[in-house]
């Protein structure tokens, strides 16, 4: 890509790890020796552009064995898209489905109906790589998003500014970046005439209605105009400060330090010749440097949950992982407010119990019982063991070095005692896939 660097290291499994964790949600077994084999530029390719959609692995369903019910279910909305999540062939797809749900943060709290959550979910899944423009139209007139932010009770007799506010401030610009609060009333003015109606099953009819739409002339960014809802998005992503906005925005998601001037100067010129389109401003940051040699991202509770789960090939199988997400600071279709989640508190003093969960109620099956099990009562060959049950995760020197001490000390609590030498071994087993699971290698990546 011209003007972007590009990454020149060595392109093997532990890169290729990475990349599956930056871009989707960790690989299953196998998918990181594959996906290196492709090359950088055809691993990039492979995931901006994934084909059809296949779901490998068990059918979701609930701890007494029946079907997810989405639409009608407390916490199913939060499983159903976990299992995509899990079992999806296309994770770069999901993962920039969860990056415009951060982005353009709607709750059902405000909403109340799973059904248009879900609808605007599939929204951001069917246009998550293709033209932001046409997603900012999209979203614009999404019945979750005019629930949310009271466009469909912002009329010519009582315009509302909710949404045009956030759609300068949070959607496209930023705070205080190139907008007044003239221009917040002048947007709401554009944007009116969206309705929907009251019915005994809730809110329906969603429509613009012309009636109801201010026809006079409005100033925007100091133009004049008979501006409309669509004439609204048009000058958002036109305006001179969008490009550097949405390109620091998106690149936060992929990689945690800001890009350097000549990195954010050549993705803005291609984002802007491009015809703002997503799909290749991702792959330019998907082949950076910063992507292989930069520190590590911290995984949102939703990648951990979905990345350890794909890792063991287990599907969903109960609804704990709602509350448990929920325990790590992160339930899906509950964003805390319109500015979406804080990354700042994933590994903070009250949302790291939550992980500490998530680790346990993913081994819980698999956990070996120190009255039946028998394991070698070897330090190595334990710590082996327990990376093999993990595939073999890209750990750190620091990590094995202290995943081996504590099997070594933990063996040497059992010298001279026949029941901790039997029943040691399996317990040092288990507590050393736990460990890998909440390790910095698998917290972030």
């Amino acid at each position: 890509m011209v003007g972007v660097a590009v990454w020149k290291g060595k392109f093997g499994v532990v890169q290729a790890e990475r990349l599956l964790w930056r871009a989707g949600f960790g690989p299953r077994p196998g998918e990181a020796q594959a996906l290196a084999k492709l090359g950088l530029h055809g691993a990039v390719h492979s995931l901006t552009n994934p084909g059809a959609e296949r779901f490998v692995g068990p059918a979701p369903h609930d701890e007494k064995g029946f079907p997810l019910a989405p639409y009608d279910a407390w916490g199913h909305d939060h499983l159903w898209w976990l299992d995509r999540m899990i079992r999806t062939s296309r994770p770069l797809v999901e993962r920039m489905a969860l990056i415009w749900h951060d982005w353009f943060a709607t709750s059902n709290d405000g909403v109340g109906s799973q059904r248009l959550m879900l609808k605007q979910n599939d929204l951001f899944r069917q246009k998550g790589l293709g033209s932001f423009h046409d997603l900012l139209v999209d979203v614009t007139a999404d019945p979750a998003m005019l629930l949310w932010l009271n466009g469909g009770d912002n009329s010519k007799d009582s315009p509302n500014e909710n949404y045009g506010r956030e759609m300068m401030e949070l959607f496209t610009l930023g705070h205080g970046s190139g907008y007044t609060e003239s221009d917040v009333r002048e947007q709401a003015r554009a944007l009116t005439g969206f309705r929907y109606d009251w019915t005994d099953d809730g809110p329906a009819n969603f429509r613009y209605d012309a009636s109801y739409h201010d026809k006079g002339v409005k100033t925007i960014f100091g133009v004049n105009g008979r501006f409309t809802w669509r004439d609204s998005c048009q000058l958002c992503v036109s305006h001179p400060a969008h490009a550097k906005f949405f390109v620091e925005k998106l690149w936060s998601y992929f990689v945690p330090v800001p890009p350097d001037n000549a990195t954010q100067r050549a993705l803005r010129k291609l984002y802007v010749s491009s015809g703002y389109g997503i799909r290749p401003v991702v792959e330019a940051i998907l082949r950076h440097p910063a992507i292989f040699d930069g520190p590590r991202l911290v995984k949102p509770p939703v990648v951990y949950t979905a990345g350890l789960l794909r890792r063991i090939r287990r599907g969903i199988d109960t609804s704990d992982w709602v509350w448990l997400d929920a325990m790590a600071g992160q339930q899906l279709f509950y964003p805390p407010n319109v500015g979406g989640w804080d990354d700042t508190r994933w590994l903070d003093t009250a949302t790291w119990r939550g992980r500490w969960w998530i680790a346990q109620a993913a081994l819980d099956p698999y956990a070996l019982d120190p009255e039946k099990a028998g394991k070698p009562d070897n330090a190595k060959k334990l710590v082996a063991s327990a990376l093999g049950f993990w595939h073999e995760p890209p750990l750190e020197r620091p990590t094995r070095h202290a995943l081996q001490t504590f099997a070594h000390r933990a063996l040497g609590d059992a010298a001279g005692t026949d029941w901790k030498k039997q029943q040691y071994p399996p317990m040092v087993a288990n507590a050393l896939r736990h460990l890998i699971a909440v390790s910095p290698e698998l917290q972030a990546a």
